[in-house]
């Protein structure tokens, strides 16, 4: 079991990382980030291991990457557009 919960967080922090190297304009902070993804990414794996039980490890630890998606993109801002966005 500690095995599968280093595993949640280390998909949550390797969410955020990817989404940070991704989409530097559109997201806040790389600390906030770094923390929502391993905190999305625990919750998600540990709700899915609670419903699916031990047997599923896989089941589990892509419940706890989509959570860490989730909740990482909840933070996103849309892009600007019109007179005001900076020009590239």
């Amino acid at each position: 079991m500690i095995w599968q919960i280093v595993a949640y967080a280390a998909l949550g922090l390797l969410a955020a990382f990817a989404a940070a190297r991704l989409f530097p304009t559109r997201l806040p902070a790389t600390a906030l980030l770094l923390v929502t993804g391993p905190v999305g990414g625990l919750t998600g794996g540990l709700v899915s291991y609670t419903v699916f039980g031990g047997a599923h490890a896989a089941a589990s630890l892509a419940a706890a990457f989509a959570t860490a998606a989730a909740g990482l993109s909840i933070l996103a801002t849309p892009p600007k557009r019109g007179r005001h966005a900076a020009r590239a």
